[in-house]
């Protein structure tokens, strides 16, 4: 029965179009593991699994790659399928049929599918962490005021700011390895929905084609998208924190702030504004990470309330969007990374800019109760008090309004030297007494950059573990193919 012209317009026609660029060569992959496994088994003859070999080695890639949807047959499994009858003959190519069905096949190509994009995002966030941890290692002394509510706070320094983004890729490598983890499973064997009666060996597919081992439940293999959602939601977490750094870079470029430059090949000027230098790429970063989120939230709804089982939603319609966010997000972060490799800071200006706005105060209220024994809520009013006092007369001695400030204590007025108070609410001395675990004292920045790279090496060797397994996996596929 011909397909309607109207089906073939709106699905067939992009649904191969999309699959000949996403999943050829995965669906060529299965097929060997698949007939490696038959003839292990003796499933099918040593002479048929030899024809069969042949005929998919005799694949015309090119052709493929270039084909038009003319109707004739509904997908690509079925083009490939095409050619092996017109090399092998009916009666065996027939037998590849045996034991599997285009369910498994399907979930298994999504999963190589997505467990690679995974892996690129990974890989792209692992290089913003090497470009801010050098950047970091750099500042560990360049004093920054921090926000809070948008608006100046305390003082830190630019090396404890990054950390603190670090720490955040960092835990996004978790959920994308956790992610990895549970889509590295291979549904092959699951068939339809029940499996199979064949003698077969799941465990050997799994090993040719790269995954840790075969699913469970054989409905489930076919049925569930958790593995899928949790590849969008980690990506999606990810994006979501490296959305809110480009904000504050964007921020720190401003003029009115002149916090940070960009390097001259990620700027743009104005076609009438010569004096224009527009940090065009984080922008565009910052562009591209929201639509990459928003392709993630779209596959979300995509799924949410359908069955739990076989449907379309979840297949060749949604597929092409879960390719389009993994490669928006990876383009995303890697333009993030590039921009801030060569990212210069201002020290001197950041410096003065943190000791305005009496955002040290704190440190005069708590010396009060380190060095005084006062409640930190009755310091915390002597600062306060202090802060008004200047406001009144700004030409007036901190050590007077100190003083006037905790005449009415018990054991006061305290009188302190001038120049100590001078010191004691500077910038740097601020950021120096803060030691604490996480801290943004420069010591404690030097141990913290120390774990960060220590995390960083241990990714760095899980990736390219996996990406050696996966090429290993490729590479007995190919031999034991060629063996057959």
């Amino acid at each position: 029965m011909p397909f309607a012209p109207e089906y073939i317009r709106c699905v067939l026609r992009e649904n191969f179009d999309d699959a000949r660029a996403l999943f050829l060569d995965p669906l060529l992959a299965i097929h060997r593991a698949h007939l490696v496994m038959l003839a292990d088994r003796g499933i099918v003859s040593g002479e048929d699994a030899r024809t069969l070999r042949d005929g998919l080695d005799g694949v015309d890639l090119e052709r493929t790659r270039q084909a038009a949807f003319d109707g004739t047959c509904e997908d690509l499994f079925f083009f490939i399928d095409r050619q092996l009858v017109e090399r092998c003959g009916d009666s065996v190519a027939g037998r590849l049929h045996a034991a599997r069905s285009r369910n498994d096949i399907d979930m298994a190509l999504y999963r190589m599918g997505q467990r690679r994009g995974v892996l690129g995002v990974l890989g792209a966030s692992i290089g913003v962490r090497e470009a801010l941890i050098a950047l970091a290692g750099q500042h560990r002394e360049t004093i920054l005021a921090l926000h809070t509510h948008t608006q100046p706070a305390q003082p830190s320094t630019v090396a404890h700011y990054l950390l603190a983004v670090i720490e955040q890729f960092e835990r996004d490598a978790v959920r994308l390895r956790a992610a990895f983890d549970v889509t590295n499973r291979n549904p092959l064997g699951a068939c339809a929905i029940t499996g199979t009666g064949f003698p077969i060996d799941r465990e050997l597919t799994s090993r040719l084609l790269g995954f840790s081992g075969p699913t469970g439940n054989t409905y489930g293999s076919i049925a569930t998208v958790d593995y899928l959602l949790q590849n969008v939601t980690a990506t999606a977490v990810l994006l979501a924190g490296l959305g809110r750094f480009a904000q504050d870079m964007l921020l720190w470029c401003t003029a009115e702030f002149s916090y940070m430059r960009l390097g001259d090949g990620f700027v743009q000027g104005s076609s009438i504004m010569p004096q224009k230098r527009n940090p065009v790429a984080l922008e565009h970063a910052r562009a591209i990470a929201s639509r990459a989120l928003g392709e993630a939230m779209a596959v979300l709804v995509a799924v949410h309330n359908t069955p739990f089982g076989d449907i379309v939603d979840t297949e060749d319609d949604l597929q092409p969007l879960v390719e389009r966010m993994f490669h928006d997000a990876t383009r995303a972060i890697d333009l993030v990374s590039a921009a801030m490799a060569g990212a210069e800071f201002d020290a001197a200006h950041l410096e003065r800019r943190a000791g305005e706005g009496w955002i040290t105060i704190t440190e005069l209220a708590d010396t009060l109760v380190r060095d005084h024994g006062l409640s930190f809520g009755a310091a915390h009013g002597v600062a306060r008090r202090v802060v008004e006092a200047r406001a009144k007369d700004p030409s007036a001695l901190l050590s007077a309004a100190v003083a006037e400030a905790t005449a009415g204590l018990p054991g006061g007025p305290i009188r302190c030297a001038e120049s100590a108070l001078q010191i004691l609410l500077s910038p740097r001395r601020f950021v120096e007494v803060r030691k604490t675990h996480g801290g943004p004292a420069p010591e404690e920045t030097a141990r913290a950059l120390g774990v960060s790279r220590s995390v960083l090496d241990n990714d760095r060797a899980w990736l390219g573990r996996t990406r050696d397994g996966l090429e290993s996996a490729a590479a007995e596929l190919h031999r034991r193919s060629a063996a057959l």
